[in-house]
């Protein structure tokens, strides 16, 4: 790993301290126990529990340290890496802390998993928690002993006085401590990180081996007494309404409980992933209401989307293209003038399809409603918050009235920031009249998904006699639902290279979707990166250009742009082209790009850059082609700049290979064909994922740079899929301009 540290401003990475306070109080036992009240920003759903507080560090008289992990862990590591914060600044040994997983309260303030915002979010207020428990341990050793408290010191889990030798351990003390006031959390003394004793360790997950054992720990294990298991139909056409089913046909079979139609929440319901029209059997056993679905026939109501299929998408799109966008989204001086003066003009055209989440374990959800219409759930989800709000307001209760506990969930992407099946369990249970497990398999899957939408973009770029850009122009055809640009469809006005080329437009037009779209790992950017990214590969080669020595002129000379306003609490950290070019200068040492055209015939490298989720990472791919034109990746190195501080680097590593992995996959085998309103994939022979066989080494190499910690869940991912595509292009001297990659467009030049 690059110690390589290059010093920039620091960032405040949260405000959200400045508002938060400990609750100290006695914990069963006589230890000590800790609650954190952080506030909730404007965004969070606003119910009051300031009643209510919960549990956060607790301490027993044996010195075993148990912390409560607030956010959902959906296998990005936050459920050890936010106890790992508390627990250095506590200074414990990390082999007496033991972790427990947060029901839903707003207590915690935000909790979701999403965005890579579990560390900049949580970074300073988990530290400040700890650093608040060490210090009101050393005051109670001080009070115990009738010394300052300055003459005391801690360290993993014992405290000491330095001039008598005296020393009580956490357990002694933890009694005592909780008399205490707790203090403010902004006066706390953080520890420096040439400090730390748990922070920038390499430290397994809580659960790790608790999942190789196979113990019962996602929501597709849940079990409750007297619970049945849950199926639910909807309609092959998104939103479609139910007509008739033969119900009575299907409660006759083995094992089956009961058949009954359920009504969505309205005819919007499918889009904004709500409760949609379906027919629900429950039944003893999952096989028997999954036999039991073989059987049942269901008449759907006619729907307008039959029209909609990937087909007519692509029709439309070359028609919009001939004709003048809809609407500006971004203009910076004249681009028809830039491209009337330019040396050389290039055009290029590139799309990308609609892609599925395929999460490991599929949608489910345990719901049960109790006699007094609370509702109880048991769901794998991102963001149970919005869940809660969803249940509550499809069956007419209070928000207060839904209680969600949060199981480990087998892979989220995105996928489980909506909460349909939630709401479906929750509704299928309130009819049923006891508890269910409700459980999709994966045909239900992959069809009923918020997709990652696809696009279109139609280039065009002027290149001065040096090869230098001076006009940059994008045509993006995209999706919209109601005249709006669909949840994760947009170009933002931001976007590079806007901003750094004199003469830029970014302009689109709509074409209506009636199928839902949401976020997927790095929303946004695991699309716009690969025709954004290619297309500059495209004006280097053009302008007989170094790719490299393009994209460190376009960024510039290091320096730090205006910050952006606030969001999600947070205050955004400003735009760096230093941090830019300290990991593409990184990776092309670590790669050895600068010999490049010294492999073999056949073979080539390419080399991406992007920023997202405030992390820096430039990537480069070496790929050959066989002669069946199919590509063969070799290696890819990354260098990514997360900031100064790596938390966990048993999971940082594993997040960026992930992530990249996870992406090259994308770029190979991965797209959703609609056709009559439907999709047409069904399962993973029809929707591949990257094989093991497949997955080459992944060098990953992290740069230090002074600033905040943030996330890595996302950032690395867009970045493989244009490096991927400008290796090919060395090796086949083919363009790829649309996704995934088809052998057939490698073939014919394939050596």
């Amino acid at each position: 790993m690059s110690e390589r540290v290059v010093s920039q401003p620091a960032t405040s990475g949260t405000g959200l301290s400045r508002r938060a306070f400990l609750g100290v109080s006695l914990a069963a036992g006589g230890g000590l126990l800790l609650t954190l009240n952080l506030p909730r920003p404007a965004w969070a759903d606003e119910r009051a529990a300031a009643a209510n507080l919960n549990p956060y560090i607790k301490i027993d008289p044996h010195g075993i340290v148990t912390i409560v992990a607030k956010n959902p862990e959906i296998g990005q590591g936050m459920k050890t890496t936010l106890p790992m914060l508390i627990a250095d600044e506590l200074d414990v040994e990390w082999s007496n802390v033991r972790v427990e997983q947060a029901m839903l309260n707003p207590i915690y303030g935000p909790q979701f998993a999403g965005g890579s915002l579990g560390t900049p979010l949580n970074w300073i207020p988990m530290q400040r928690v700890g650093a608040a428990g060490r210090q009101m341990l050393i005051a109670a050793a001080a009070r115990t002993w009738g010394v300052p408290a300055a003459e005391c010191t801690a360290e993993r889990g014992v405290v000491r006085h330095r001039s008598s030798g005296r020393m009580l351990t956490y357990g002694a003390l933890a009694s005592s401590a909780a008399s205490l006031p707790a203090p403010d959390l902004e006066s706390v003394r953080l520890k420096t990180p040439a400090e730390y004793t748990i922070i920038g360790k390499f430290t397994g997950g809580v659960d790790s081996a608790r999942v190789l054992e196979g113990e019962p720990l996602f929501g597709i294990d849940m079990t409750l007494p007297d619970m049945s298991y849950a199926v639910y139909e909807k309609s092959p056409v998104f939103g479609a309404r139910v007509v008739r089913a033969n119900l009575a046909e299907v409660k006759a079979l083995p094992g089956v409980r009961a058949a009954f139609i359920v009504r969505g929440s309205g005819p919007d319901a499918a889009v904004k992933m709500g409760l949609v029209d379906g027919v629900a059997i429950v039944a003893d056993k999952w096989w028997n209401a999954q036999q039991a679905l073989r059987k049942l026939r269901v008449e759907w109501a006619p729907d307008s989307a039959p029209s909609q299929g990937t087909d007519v998408f692509e029709r439309d799109a070359a028609r919009l293209a001939r004709e003048a966008p809809h609407s500006v989204i971004r203009r910076d001086g004249n681009v028809d003038a830039a491209l009337a003066r330019a040396a050389k003009v290039v055009e290029a055209s590139y799309a990308y399809p609609f892609l599925a989440h395929v999460t490991l374990e599929p949608q489910n959800c345990t719901a049960r409603v109790n006699r007094d219409g609370s509702v109880e759930i048991w769901a794998p989800t991102q963001n149970p918050a919005p869940g809660a709000k969803l249940v509550a307001q499809t069956l007419g209760i209070d928000a207060a009235q839904v209680r969600v506990h949060m199981t480990r969930v087998g892979g989220g992407f995105g996928r489980r920031l909506n909460n349909d099946y939630m709401v479906e369990a929750a509704a299928i249970a309130k009819r049923f009249g006891r508890p269910v497990k409700l459980l999709w398999n994966r045909p239900q899957d992959i069809q009923h998904d918020a997709y990652r939408p696809g696009g279109f973009h139609h280039f065009k770029a002027g290149l001065d006699a040096a090869g230098r850009v001076i006009g940059f122009r994008d045509h993006f055809i995209t999706f919209g639902q109601n005249g709006r640009v669909a949840s994760s469809a947009d170009l933002p006005a931001d976007h590079f290279p806007a901003g750094f080329v004199p003469s830029l437009e970014y302009a689109e037009s709509l074409i209506q979707l009636d199928a839902p779209t949401g976020p997927m790992r790095n929303p946004g950017g695991n699309a716009l990166a690969f025709a954004f990214e290619s297309f500059l590969d495209e004006l280097a080669h053009a302008g007989g250009r170094d790719p490299l020595a393009l994209r460190l002129e376009l960024y510039g000379p290091p320096r730090v742009l205006p910050p952006p306003p606030p969001r999600f609490g947070l205050k955004i950290p400003p735009f760096d082209t230093g941090r830019v070019r300290g990991v593409l200068e990184l990776v092309a040492e670590k790669s050895g790009w600068a010999h490049r055209n010294t492999l073999p015939a056949g073979t080539g490298m390419g080399l991406a850059f992007y920023y997202s989720h405030f992390g820096y990472v430039a990537e480069v791919v070496k790929a050959s082609v066989d002669r069946a034109g199919v590509p063969q990746v070799h290696k890819i190195w990354a260098a990514v700049d997360i900031g100064r501080q790596i938390i966990n680097p048993a999971g940082a590593y594993n997040q960026a290979q992930g992530a990249i992995l996870d992406g090259l996959g994308q770029a190979l085998h991965q797209f959703i064909t609609l056709r009559d309103g439907r999709v047409v994939q069904s399962n993973l022979n029809s929707y591949r994922l990257l094989r093991m066989r497949e997955a080459p080494p992944v060098e990953v190499h992290f740069l230090r740079s002074d600033n905040d910690p943030t996330g890595l869940g996302e950032p690395a991912l867009p970045p493989v899929l244009p490096a991927l595509c400008n290796a090919l292009f060395v090796a086949a001297g083919k363009r790829i301009r649309s996704l995934p990659i088809e052998p057939q467009t490698l073939r014919s030049t394939a050596t």
